[in-house]
């Protein structure tokens, strides 16, 4: 296999052109509109024949030691023949190589390289040489990977790419995340979601499994972390995004939906305060989250002239958290919490989705405990952008609100609208708010009002009750 073009070395530096020529069209590609360059490639078959392979491409932006690099994971799928059914998956074809010649296609789309990585979760085998390498595990008491599996990529995702696994009757459908960028320790979504299904946890998906590895870093030196999740695949659920939505164009109260949905965000919150470790939130720690919104504030007035009218209020409404005396204690949260990261299942409920964090954000940071408010605050801003898909919504985002914080209120036993937990839910919905601004004003600018309504609303609102 050595001097074939599929796997030899000779080959890699093709294989690299290929890639970085096809990866700028792709939504998970972050390195769009700059001079991109390929530092590294490393390239390990997954199966015997060497069709399906694993690459760990790492891609520098721009030019000079500074520049910001990034190792991306890029399934491909590399075949001697062209193959027609592949045809809308073609990355391209590489050159003549002593005879041989060889034609590239995006790995989630090919079969052969989706049984390839069902194999290995299944076998629990490895794959890949010391210095990159890949090995296959299953979840304890996780569900199988179905036999004869037929798989589907999923469209619309950027950071990540899903790949559903349908199963025969009588076998649990699955899907599995593919993670583009790489990053050194262990994914969260992997983590969390498998201590809350380990707990019993029935408002996230049941894990089947996953692959983790070795790779070289942007540093040089060699790391570990996980390439790919596997998770139960709930069939005939909806997002709660498209529930909510609908609701609003049908102009339906969505208060009982809310409700629920506030109930099962706090069950996920116990479940993970109870079995992964948390952090007493210290008046230092208390301190270090006000520095951090304090920047959110400055970084989002300088960045958008419409919100330095108000840069002193937002100042001192994130600024009230260094006097909260009996914080809750920080734990492991979701993240990047919104309405887009729930499914409604009519047998389950709402099921959470998703927990990696906000994807821009480091590894090591995305770990770290935190307030569970935060959540909390996401749903709320979640609401408002569900409610602004009509041109008149009367009273539906108010009344969703309340009713989601209800929800959450009657399992936790107290009430973040109330005394204390007030203040710090009001700054973490501040904070996010004021980072849709500058995000809408950068690339959807037609949105802009949205979250600047609720910026001046928030402030407003903080000026009526200081509390």
């Amino acid at each position: 296999m050595s001097a074939d073009v599929r796997t030899s070395a000779a080959s890699d530096e093709a294989v690299a052109a290929l890639l970085l020529e096809w990866a700028p069209a792709q939504r998970w590609f972050a390195h769009k509109g700059v001079a991109a360059h390929v530092e590294r490639i490393e390239r390990t078959p997954l199966d015997e024949g060497g069709v399906a392979q694993l690459v760990a491409l790492t891609v520098r932006s721009g030019e000079g030691e500074d520049a910001p690099r990034t190792v991306y994971s890029v399934p491909i799928s590399v075949r001697p023949a062209p193959d027609e059914a592949l045809a809308a998956a073609l990355v391209g074809e590489l050159p003549d190589v002593d005879g041989a010649r060889a034609w590239v296609y995006d790995g989630p789309h090919d079969p052969t390289w989706t049984r390839a990585l069902l194999t290995l979760v299944a076998s629990e085998e490895g794959a890949g040489s010391r210095s990159f390498g890949v090995h296959g595990t299953s979840a304890d008491g996780g569900l199988p990977v179905p036999a004869g599996a037929r798989t589907k990529v999923l469209g619309g995702e950027q950071s990540n790419t899903s790949i559903v696994v349908a199963a025969d009757e009588g076998e649990t459908p699955l899907i599995a995340k593919v993670f583009r960028v790489l990053s050194a320790g262990d994914n969260p979504d992997v983590v969390v979601q498998t201590a809350l299904a380990d707990a019993g946890c029935g408002r996230v998906p049941r894990p089947s499994g996953w692959v983790d590895g070795h790779w070289t870093d942007v540093s040089g030196e060699r790391v570990a972390g996980h390439f790919v999740h596997l998770t139960e695949f709930l069939a005939g659920s909806e997002d709660a995004w498209r529930v909510a939505t609908a609701a609003v164009a049908q102009g339906r109260d969505f208060s009982a939906e809310a409700r629920e949905l506030g109930r099962a965000t706090a069950e996920v919150h116990a479940v993970l305060a109870a079995e992964l470790a948390t952090e007493e939130a210290t008046p230092q720690r208390l301190a270090a989250l006000a520095d951090g919104l304090l920047e959110r504030v400055e970084w989002a007035t300088t960045a958008v002239p419409q919100l330095r009218e108000v840069a002193g209020a937002a100042r001192a409404r994130v600024d009230a958290v260094r006097g909260v005396a009996h914080a809750p204690a920080l734990q492991r949260v979701h993240g990047d919490y919104h309405l887009g990261q729930v499914l409604h299942s009519a047998s389950r409920g709402w099921v959470l989705l998703d927990f990696e964090g906000e994807p821009l954000r480091p590894l090591s940071e995305r770990s770290l405990p935190d307030l569970a408010l935060r959540d909390v605050a996401g749903m709320l801003r979640s609401f408002d952008y569900a409610a602004s898909t009509v041109p008149d919504p009367g009273d539906w985002g108010p009344r969703a609100r309340e009713a989601f914080l209800d929800g959450y209120a009657e399992v936790v036993g107290t009430d973040p609208r109330q005394g204390e937990q007030a203040v710090l839910l009001a700054a973490l919905e501040l904070d996010k708010a004021l980072y849709e601004v500058v995000y809408e004003a950068r690339n959807r600018p037609d949105w802009l009002r949205i979250p600047l309504d609720a910026v001046h609303r928030l402030l407003q609102s903080a000026s009526a009750d200081p509390s």
